[in-house]
């Protein structure tokens, strides 16, 4: 025990050149407990061991695992090549000394992500998953059109490179034409993925990175399980260790004539719409463009669920029941059966939520990893999310145990995956059922928005759309649910709910046994009236969690959110901007309540409607508050 504490103090002393760990660029404990600590820790301290054995001898990635016993650890570290080894071994450190302070043994998994590295530690193997957790991290330095035409061709030839050269890594520079300027890129997956896992991640990876694209960023990562993609207009690595990627480019000419033709298309597609301004696109039209995922067979599913048996049932989504399934391979999934008969309207819900779902790549939404049509039942394949939907630690069994700096992750996620569904997406789609139990959670409890078969596509000449009611009561914006008006502000009323039950841990649809108690929504609007915000927040919390003013800042943010003037509701890039912003207040504008919807009935706000008229047929009340 005396060797590794006289280890760890002279590895953290060892501080060289630029290990390129100086900043944090996410990192994660698992909330699960271990049953033997003891056996856990001298399993870890080996296995951290055997992994800096292993970087001290020139290796830039390593695993090492001590699998018996009843504290089992598996453990994985990878450096950037342009790295020397003793700056890899100094990252190595660093990240070590980061998952001992903030993990420990107690739990059963973590991880630190750094410019320079990573390491990964967890209970049961992990080192063929590619995309169990994935996000990007765009700079704050804005950059000119012609920068960012090269950031996208220079990335396009790293994610098409990186799988077939040995080690799957790769680094590159591209000149930016007119300017005197350089954009520098590497490419990276984990060695024990194949490579076809290397080209899956690299393609969500580039997916992540489109939000710093739309916004002209000089520089951004995409940080994932098991590939890491950064572009930057500071070098990061040396001249000397630019790699020619031309040889790796020739079987990817039939790629690019794909991106040519599908651009030509696009432009196709541009010049009808907007040359025909009257000829609106049907849902199905635009949705038809879309590429469908990877299919498969009813009895491969229906044997990894146990013939869908109980013990796998995670829950229960809008149009049908969730199970756990583990495949072939080991990799374990979420699959959604529709339950209903096979009739032309599920049929139909089954297709948009395949087309829709499977053609976004973001960090903050839900992954269609593929489906299965061919069989009795319909279903869907998503990635596995062992932390369930946020529900459950706001309302459920784990209600409570969030701290505060998870939960304002889960808002902030939570936004930016709105955001891009409104705003970056090839159309803008209107997810009508943001709720809480719609919000998953990875294992670094980073929010994926899931169940996307009431979405619907909004025509650019459009506002809004006139449709029948679908959603959820309680999340729903007056509006909608009254007179059957959709627009994307219907989905920023229900964030707002959302931000609200998080900061509260109170259900929206949930008051005191006091028949004259208020629900969620007024009763936060009467708290900001009497500049009573703190009021509203969770008792669970820790106070010295957050700032005052942070918290009311985000409060006001979420009541943005539920104005009753659709057109004063900021837009969900808005949001983000307000909530990134840290320390600023949320913008000194006049409050408009919202008229609220009361059921004479209380009703509960975990089941989703869908009606046929354009007007709620809920019972209800409109009441209004006065703003201050």
């Amino acid at each position: 025990m005396l060797f590794i504490v006289v280890w760890w103090m002279v590895a953290i002393t060892g501080a060289f050149s630029d290990p390129q760990a100086s900043i944090l660029l996410s990192s994660g404990c698992s909330a699960v407990k271990v049953d033997n600590v003891t056996e856990s820790t001298k399993n870890l301290n080996a296995t951290l061991l055997d992994l800096r054995e292993q970087l001290s001898s020139s290796k830039y990635f390593a695993t090492a695992e001590r699998a018996r016993g009843a504290g089992p650890v598996f453990a994985m570290v990878q450096c950037r090549k342009y790295l020397s080894t003793a700056d890899c071994v100094a990252c190595f450190d660093i990240a070590a000394k980061q998952i001992r302070r903030n993990c420990s043994a107690n739990v059963t998994g973590g991880r630190f992500y750094y410019d320079g590295c990573f390491l990964r530690y967890e209970s049961t193997t992990f080192y063929d998953k590619n995309q169990d957790s994935h996000y990007g991290d765009c700079g704050n330095q804005t950059a000119s059109p012609a920068y960012q035409a090269s950031v996208e061709s220079l990335l396009s030839d790293l994610q098409i490179a990186s799988p077939k050269i040995t080690a799957f890594f790769a680094t590159s520079k591209k000149e930016v034409v007119g300017e005197n300027s350089v954009v520098y890129g590497v490419a990276q997956c984990v060695e024990t993925i194949s490579m076809a896992g290397c080209q899956d991640c690299l393609t969500v990876a580039y997916g992540d990175l489109q939000t710093c694209f739309a916004d002209a960023n000089a520089d951004g990562r995409s940080i994932n399980a098991g590939c890491f993609f950064r572009y930057s207009d500071t070098p990061f690595f040396a001249d000397n260790q630019t790699m020619d990627l031309k040889p790796y480019l020739r079987n990817g000419l039939v790629g690019g004539i794909g991106l040519l033709l599908l651009a030509t298309v696009i432009q196709f597609l541009w010049f009808k719409l907007h040359t025909k301004p009257t000829a609106v696109p049907r849902e199905d039209d635009i949705l038809g463009e879309l590429r469908g995922p990877v299919n498969y067979s009813f009895n491969e599913l229906k044997s990894a669920t146990k013939n869908f048996s109980e013990e796998y049932k995670l829950g229960q989504g809008g149009f049908g029941e969730v199970y756990k399934g583990v495949l072939k391979n080991e990799r374990v999934v979420a699959v959604k059966k529709l339950a209903i008969s096979q009739s032309h309207r599920v049929k139909a819900e089954f297709e948009k939520e395949v087309k829709i779902i499977g053609n976004v790549h973001h960090r903050n939404l839900t992954r269609l990893l593929g489906c299965c049509s061919n069989g009795p039942e319909l279903l869907l394949v998503y990635e596995y999310m062992a932390n369930s939907s946020l529900d459950n630690f706001l309302f459920g069994d784990k209600k409570g145990s969030l701290s505060w700096k998870q939960r304002f992750d889960i808002i902030l996620g939570t936004a930016r995956g709105l955001s891009y569904l409104h705003e970056d997406f090839h159309f803008c789609i209107i997810h009508r059922d943001i709720k809480a139990s719609n919000i998953l959670l990875d294992d670094d409890f980073q929010p994926k928005i899931a169940d996307f078969g009431l979405a619907r596509y909004l025509p650019e000449s459009h506002s809004h759309l006139t449709t029948g009611f679908a959603g959820t009561l309680g999340y729903t914006a007056p509006e909608y649910a009254i007179y059957g008006q959709l627009s994307e502000k219907v989905d920023i009323y229900s964030y707002g709910v959302v931000v609200l039950e998080i900061i509260s841990g109170q259900k929206c649809s949930q008051a005191s046994e006091d028949p004259d108690s208020d629900y969620l929504l007024k009763r936060a609007w009467r708290l900001y009236e009497g500049d009573m915000h703190l009021e509203l927040v969770d008792g669970s919390m820790n106070p010295d969690e957050y700032e005052t003013e942070t918290m009311k800042k985000i409060i006001e943010i979420a009541l943005m959110c539920t104005q009753s003037k659709v057109s004063v509701r900021p837009s969900m890039s808005e949001i983000v901007a307000l909530l990134r912003n840290e320390g600023s207040s949320a913008p000194k504008r006049p409050l408009i309540s919202p008229a609220f919807i009361e059921s004479k009935q209380r009703f509960h706000a975990d089941t989703s409607t869908s009606t046929g008229s354009p007007v709620s047929n809920a019972t209800a009340s409109i009441s209004q508050l006065s703003a201050r």
